[in-house]
Formats: structure tokens, sequence, C-alpha cells
């Protein structure tokens, strides 16, 4: 499919060369510009050359894993990365997390299910909150977040996030000092519960703590156990 004006690019990550066109001439229909990965030992080189805005991102590849080249292009892009997978344990779906992904699909799939994860990072990624003339930002004393920029700033200190990052901080923010529930947490975050894996929150919990802790914000995200979390920053936030 030829690229036009105002279509998004999915690059398709995949060494099964007969799903990866069948995932691809279903994408195209909805008229996304699809690129399929040949050479999986340059696959970093596949996404720059592409611009691709969203990766599906297989596990199990050549040479060098799906964990791997997640962590590769997250080193480049804070686009959505999807991981499509035939494993569905709970430690591959907290690994694809840990190493950069933003959503977990087990094989086999309906493919309905890809669109609609799709359509959802993407407008999460480019969609309403970038066509905002005036930036958004979330503030506390001096700490800032700025959602459409992935970005969080404390005395001039800058860490980059992930999209599920920002919903989880944002929602932290929005009740500072009050605890949210790991249900409402969870609605934020996943449309739809039923596909993830209980520790999951845990793992996007320990990340952003770690890049808090890194700008100096150390035990900022209190657990407060039977109820949710809470983020509190009196007394450090100067």
């Amino acid at each position: 499919m030829e690229r036009s004006d105002n279509v998004e690019t999915i690059l398709i990550v995949e060494d099964d060369a007969k799903l990866a066109g069948l995932l691809s001439a279903y994408l195209s229909k909805y008229e996304y510009h699809t690129v399929i990965v040949k050479d999986f030992s340059a696959v970093l080189d596949s996404f720059q050359e592409s611009s691709a805005e969203l990766v599906l991102l297989d596990v199990n590849l050549p040479k060098y894993d799906g964990f791997y080249w997640c962590r590769q292009i997250r080193s480049l892009s804070l686009c959505p990365i999807l991981f499509i997978s035939a494993r569905d344990s709970g430690m591959d779906q907290v690994m694809a997390l840990e190493n950069g992904g933003d959503d977990y699909i087990t094989k086999p799939f309906h493919y309905e299910v890809v669109l609609a994860k799709i359509r959802s990072h993407l407008r999460r990624a480019y969609g309403s909150y970038a066509q905002n003339q005036e930036e958004r930002k979330l503030q506390s004393g001096n700490l800032t977040l700025y959602p459409e920029r992935l970005v969080i700033q404390y005395h001039g200190e800058t860490a980059e996030l992930t999209q599920k990052e920002v919903l989880l901080l944002e929602a932290l923010l929005q009740k500072e000092g009050r605890v949210v529930s790991r249900e409402r947490l969870l609605d934020l975050m996943w449309e739809d519960q039923h596909f993830i894996d209980d520790n999951t929150l845990n793992v996007y919990i320990t990340r952003v703590r770690k890049k808090l802790k890194d700008l100096g914000l150390e035990e900022a995200v209190e657990t407060i156990r039977g109820a949710g979390y809470r983020l509190s920053l009196s007394g450090i936030n100067e």
C-alpha cells in the first residue's frame, strides 16, 4: 500500500510471512499504511525508514527477540508498541511492559481486537491531545507533567514516559494526596481489563516510581494496602 498524506504507518515485525500478510491486508482495508519487516537483523533500520507511528511486534523472532527490538525502538521513539505473541504467560506480558511495550495481544487473536487496540493507541498518542492548540499540563509545586510531550519535569530535570505511564501519573496527580483505586487505574489505562494480568499494574507503578526517584522524588507514590495508590508530594516537592 502506497502511503498518502494523513495516513498512519504501522510497522509489522512478524516472522510468520502469512500472518504478516494477512495483518497488512486487513489494516490496509481501514486505510492504514503498513510496512512488513523482511530483514530481522535490521528491524531498527526498518523502523527509522518507515517513520512508523505504531509498531506491531512479535516476541519470537530470528536472531534477536521482540524484547530486544522493543528496547532499541524505545531508545529512539515513544510511539505505541503492541506485542503480538503466542506466548501467553504472565511473565512474558510483564517482560514486554518492562522493555517498553504498551500492550500485549496473544495469538490466536481476532483482527477486530487488534484494530480496536491500534485505533485506541493511535488516538491517545496522536489524536485529541495533539489537536489541542494550547498544551495541557498538570502541575504540583515544581513537578510538571506534559501529557502531549510524554514528559515529566522536576526542578529542571526531565524524564520521558510511555503512554501508559502518562495515564497513570495523570490519574495520581489529579487526585494528589488522595487514594486512587487499582480498579480506577486499570479502567483508565486499559479499555478491557480482562486481557490484563494482575501484575501488570504493579509493573507500571514500579517503573513510574523509578522515574520519579531518578528525578529526586523518592517514595512519592505510596501503596495503600487494600485500597490503591496515592501520590504524596507534601514535604518533598519543594
